[in-house]
Parts: C-alpha cells; structure tokens; sequence
C-alpha cells in the first residue's frame, strides 16, 4: 500500500514548509477499486485536483531552498483541505458534477478515508513542520477561470488568509506592484475556513503562514508552472523580510 503523500527536498535548509493539498487526480485502488465512476474529461478537471499547482509547489521549493509535501489522491476521495467535520470534506455533487462513488458513502467509509489518507498526510505536515526552528507555511493551490453557469473571474493570483495577515498583507502588496498582474485579495474565496489545513498548520499554533492560488490557465504546461515560481519566490522572500516574523 502506497503512502498518500510525497515529500521532497526533506533535507533543504529553508524556513518554508510548501505544502501542495491538490496535487493529484489520482484515486487508490481501495477506494471504489480505483474509480469514482466519472468520465476522464472530469477527472482532468479542477473539480479532482489543482490543475497545475503541483508543478508551482515544485518549483517554487526548489527556488526557495525548502521542503515541499504533496497528497496523492484526489480531492474528490477525501479533501485534505477540509477539516474532519466539515460538510465537504466528502463531496457528492462539485461544480455541478454528481461524484457516483461518493453518493452513498457512509460514515464508515468516511472514517476509513480519514484513516486511510488524509490524518497520514496532516500527520507528515505537522512531522515536517516541527523539524524545522522557525517554519514558515506556504499553502499552494489553483482555481478555475470560471464555475458552470458563474461569471469568469478576472484575477491571475490570489493571497489567502484569516485572522493572522503577518505574511499576507506585505505579500498582496508585493504582488499588486507588478504591473501585469490582477490579484485577489482574499479571493477568489475567503481565507477564512475553520479546521482546514491552514487553520490546523498555521493559525492555529500561530505561525507566519499564506496560502496562494494561482489561476489554473496559467499554469498548464511544466514551463507556465516553472515561470510562475521563479516568479513567485522571490516576492515571497521579500514579503517575509518585511513581516518580520
């Protein structure tokens, strides 16, 4: 049986902790023998996973000399995302696509999935986290240009973050210098979800955290996700040299 996770460059000197919550599309064979029962055009999807945000974790790591931890399932099994109790934890119907495995999961199934997957990669986190004196956590994601039946949604990137803007603010501000760019402040969602994973890893024990979406057209091809890190790392650096923490 296959761990639920990948780590790399566990032995890199850096402050951040990059995490990656929606690396993957991929479903173990346990669950439903490795089909959800949705077509591969779903599966490719954000509605399974970060299009393209495993490639901005990796490279945004490398650049910043720091360890990067990814899942390897899909959103869709169980959202490492999501705390253990909150309602879409478990999807049945996303972006308005019925999941047919997940319809009629009980509380049994969804246990085992906790078991199974997401408390090993929280488990790892928090492993990484703690071996380091003064982690930084860095939370990337990817978001769609445009829900079914929603209008599109105009911003390049997007900072996220609850009560705790240490790393933030001095980011939104670093990225809203450049000239080409139209970020989100707190969008296209709300920073703000009780008991999710920056919830548990960073505001919670109260360390310098931040987590980035970057629009998932952006970052289809390894060379868009490459750009997008390089780009992205040493304004991250900077934001951190001003926050002071």
């Amino acid at each position: 049986m296959t761990a639920p996770f990948h780590i790399e460059g566990e032995a890199r000197p850096g402050r951040w902790v990059i995490t990656c919550d929606h690396a993957s599309n991929r479903i173990p064979p346990d669950v439903n023998g490795g089909d959800l029962g949705l077509p591969e055009a779903d599966m490719n999807r954000h509605i399974a996973y970060d299009v393209g945000a495993l490639g901005v974790a990796r490279f945004l790591a490398e650049a910043l000399d720091s360890p990067m931890i990814a899942s390897d399932f899909s959103r869709l099994v169980i959202d490492p995302n999501r705390g253990e109790d909150d309602p879409t934890l478990l999807m049945k119907i996303y972006d308005g696509t019925i999941i047919p495995a997940n319809r009629h999961a009980d509380t049994a199934e969804v246990e085992r999935r906790l078991n199974r997957l997401h408390r090993p990669y929280h488990t790892a986190l928090d492993r990484l986290i703690q071996a380091r004196p003064d982690p930084v956590v860095l939370a990337v994601h990817s978001f769609t240009k445009q829900f079914v039946g929603r209008p599109p949604r105009p911003w390049h990137v997007g900072v996220l973050y609850a009560g705790d803007t240490r790393l933030a603010l001095p980011l939104v501000a670093r990225l809203n210098a450049e000239p080409d760019l139209c970020v989100g402040d707190n969008e296209p969602y709300s920073g703000h979800l009780p008991g999710d994973s920056m919830d548990r890893h960073g505001v919670g024990p109260h360390r310098p955290h931040v987590l980035i979406e970057v629009r998932n057209d952006l970052i289809e091809t390894e060379a868009d996700q490459a750009a997008w890190g390089h780009r992205l790392a040493p304004l991250l650096d900077a934001a951190l040299r001003i926050a002071q923490v």
